[in-house]
Parts: structure tokens; C-alpha cells; sequence
């Protein structure tokens, strides 16, 4: 509960903030415009982020016969989740790695990469299945699309602010803030910034609440620790292979582990939370 209320919380900010970088750009119209546009893109999100993502990783449906242990695993885990049997993906890749997508666990997919499959035992594969099926659950795959989809018409809103000082400046007029110079600052560094830096505390507060819904599915919290370590070790170890699908940096925030490793940055700008945070929870657990 505490983690829904927390991102609850960030979404309204997020909300708030492109509300404020609407007016700052036209004012009443401005917003109602910024929420229009954030509505469209929300609802093209909603039904098409599955289908695009897989089709990005190249994701291969498989069946029963072709991947015993991993089908009968995401078998067993709808069951004991009580939920409806997702589709089931292969990304041909030996990066480690695991994500789930789809707007709600009726027209989901759980997807793991062929070097999870290799690196994994059978209870640690388990334990990672249950953390996705637990973004499945508590539909985390459409919450961390809005919140990167409005994160993304802010950004968008305050480049075309810019552009607009440059050649006339702002939509709106001087009373409402639209043509001054603290709002284009605003549009072009703050706002950004916030979005972003909300948008991933989101992505993070997402995957602890994953985890520790993914311990009670499975009922082995400690075999989904071990998983995140070996994962965060076989992730520092991965250099790409020919033929090797690889992560982008729009649809990290999906995957159990960052497959793409940053270089000394603030906390602020992690998609998910420190690995060595989430396996001590577990363990706790």
C-alpha cells in the first residue's frame, strides 16, 4: 500500500508539473492543449505498447514444446497468482534479462531473454518470473507508459517553447508568464529535469513493490535475491554478441535489472532501485 500511495503521489506531481509547463507555454489554452495531447498519446500507449516493444526485441512467441521449463513455469505462477495465462516471449539475446508488457493481465506477455534461460536455475528463473508477473498483477506495465508518456510531452513542450522564443516567442501573453524569460528557464531546464527525475522515482517505487509481490506469488524470496545477484554480476559481465538484440534507453525501466549501465550518475537518474537494496529486503522477507 505504501508503495501504490507513493506512486499515486509522484503521478499527481508528474500530472501537476505538465499542467504548469502547459500554462507556461499558452496559458488556459496552453494546458487544456498539453492535456489533450497527453490524453491521445496515454490512449495509443494503453493499446499498442505491448506489440511495439516485443516487436522491438524481436521477441519470439513460444509454445509448451519448445520451452518446457520456462511455459511451465509462467503456467504455474498464473495459477498461483490467479491470474489469466500471459503469452510467453523469447528475446534472442545473451544479455540476462527478463521484462513483462501489456495493458492489463488479460493482453500480457512475459518475456526472458535466452541468457537469463542460461545463467538461472529453475527456482531462480522462478522467482524472476513472479517479480513480472507481479508488474503484470498490479499493472505496472501501463503505469510506468503513462508516466514515461506525459515525462515525454513536457520535454517535448518545453523543446517547442524554445523554439518559439527564438522565433516570437511564447503563445501566451506577458500576464499570464507565457513570454518570460524565468519560464523559458523553466521550460528548458527545470521542467525537463522534474519530469524525469519523477518519472524514474516512479520506475523505481514500481520495482520494490514488484518484488515483494513477486516473493509471495512464488513463496521464495530468497530465490529471487539470489537471481538479482546474479543478474547484476552477469549484467556488469555482458558485452554483446553478433546477432545480440540490444535494450534501448526508452524501455529500460522494464526490465528486472538495468541492461544499460550508466557511469557514476546520481541516484536521481537510476530506472530501477540499487540491487543490493532489493536483495536485502528480500532477504528479509
Amino acid at each position: 500500500m505504501g508503495n501504490m500511495l507513493k506512486t499515486t503521489l509522484l503521478l499527481a506531481s508528474l500530472t501537476g508539473l505538465l499542467v504548469i509547463v502547459g500554462r507556461l507555454v499558452g496559458g488556459l489554452s496552453g494546458m487544456i492543449i498539453a492535456f489533450t495531447f497527453a490524453i491521445i498519446l496515454n490512449f495509443g500507449t494503453y493499446w499498442y505498447s505491448d506489440k511495439i516493444v516485443l516487436r522491438m526485441y524481436r521477441a519470439e512467441a513460444v509454445t509448451a514444446s519448445e520451452y518446457p521449463q520456462l511455459y511451465g513455469i509462467v503456467k504455474k505462477l498464473a495459477t498461483l497468482a490467479d491470474m489469466p495465462m500471459p503469452k510467453v516471449y523469447v528475446v534472442h539475446t545473451s544479455m540476462p534479462n527478463a521484462f513483462a508488457t501489456g495493458r492489463d493481465p488479460k493482453h500480457a506477455a512475459v518475456a526472458a531473454t535466452t541468457g537469463i534461460l542460461d545463467l538461472l536455475s529453475t527456482e531462480e528463473l522462478e522467482g524472476v518470473l513472479a517479480h513480472e508477473m507481479a508488474h503484470v498483477k498490479n499493472r505496472d506495465t501501463l503505469i510506468s507508459a503513462i508516466a514515461a508518456t506525459v515525462a515525454g510531452v513536457i520535454s517535448m513542450i518545453a523543446t517547442w517553447a524554445q523554439w518559439a522564443a527564438i522565433f516570437g516567442g511564447f503563445g501566451g501573453n506577458d500576464d499570464e508568464g507565457g513570454n518570460s524569460i524565468i519560464g523559458l528557464i523553466v521550460l528548458a531546464i527545470v521542467a525537463p529535469l522534474s519530469a524525469t527525475i519523477i518519472q524514474l522515482a516512479i520506475s523505481r517505487s514500481r520495482e520494490f513493490a514488484a518484488d515483494e509481490e513477486g516473493a509471495r506469488i512464488c513463496k521464495k524470496p530468497w530465490a529471487l535475491a539470489n537471481a538479482l545477484e546474479k543478474l547484476e554480476y552477469g549484467s556488469a559481465l555482458y558485452r554483446p554478441r553478433r546477432g545480440d538484440v540490444q535494450a534501448s534507453d526508452s524501455t529500460a525501466h522494464m526490465f528486472i535489472v538495468n541492461p544499460l549501465k550508466g557511469g557514476g550518475l546520481s541516484n536521481l537518474f537510476r530506472t530501477h532501485p540499487a540491487t543490493e537494496e532489493r536483495i536485502r529486503r528480500l532477504r528479509a522477507m
